[in-house]
């Protein structure tokens, strides 16, 4: 029976994983980050947004447990171009377990912004480990909340969770963040490395216009003094301009 219940949690995140297309999960992620920041009292703080360099976007990640507890999802990472702009996704996987008694299954959205060039560096790596090689945090929640404590200050990641409607701070130690590879060949047609796509000027696939465009109607850093609800039609007019 043990050694069922191991199997049966070793190929969860394959079957879970294999649940919709890079096409449906853009839509999730656009529809989480969207949720998230159109309630300000309990969305990511508008300077820490401002502020960062990347921002990760994992939708539905499940955490199932029979004996052996896991985390995996698949999700997509944004990076900043040198004009405070947003660029093309690159997809992402986490992974992470826990050893532990637990029964029981669940998901959640989870989001992280990276806040710093190290962690920007961090990301493109064959492998990161939060709270390893780079370090984690949970992020304060309500868009005007000030991040002034030290912890938040040094981390290069700030993450947050929402689970049943409950937006929230998360710290995810122990998770690992990679490449998604065969996301990246069916988003682009191509074999990109997830460096390539967040430093270079790869014009994001169709499916990502609607994010690209949420993103910068929220923390688009050249038109910070302008209205949010004209932001999103510019920074979509710009991916239109950089296809053509």
């Amino acid at each position: 029976m043990r050694k069922f219940a191991l199997a049966l949690a070793l190929s969860s995140p394959a079957l879970l994983l294999a649940a919709d297309t890079a096409q449906e999960r853009m839509s999730d992620a656009t529809k989480t980050f969207t949720e998230i920041m159109a309630t300000p009292d309990r969305g990511i703080p508008q300077d820490l947004l401002e502020k960062a360099h990347c921002i990760v976007i994992v939708p539905g990640m499940k955490q199932a447990a029979l004996g052996i507890g896991g985390k995996f999802g698949r999700g997509f990472a944004v990076c900043r171009h040198a004009n405070g702009g947003w660029g093309a996704p690159a997809a992402i996987r986490v992974e992470g377990g826990t050893v532990g008694f637990q029964i029981g299954a669940s998901s959640t959205d989870v989001v992280m912004l990276v806040m710093n060039e190290r962690g920007m560096r961090r990301l493109m790596e064959d492998k990161v480990t939060l709270g390893g090689e780079a370090t984690v945090a949970a992020g304060p929640v309500g868009r005007t909340t000030s991040a002034n404590t030290d912890v938040q200050l040094s981390a290069e990641i700030l993450s947050w969770s929402r689970s049943k409607g409950l937006f929230a701070g998360i710290a995810l130690q122990g998770a690992t963040l990679r490449p998604d590879n065969d996301v990246n060949q069916e988003l682009y047609g191509a074999k990109l490395s997830n460096k390539e796509i967040l430093t270079g000027n790869q014009t994001p696939p169709a499916s990502a216009q609607s994010l690209v465009a949420s993103l910068g109607k929220y923390s688009f850093r050249e038109d910070k003094d302008k209205p949010i609800e004209s932001r999103a039609v510019d920074e979509a007019d710009r991916a239109k301009t950089k296809k053509k």
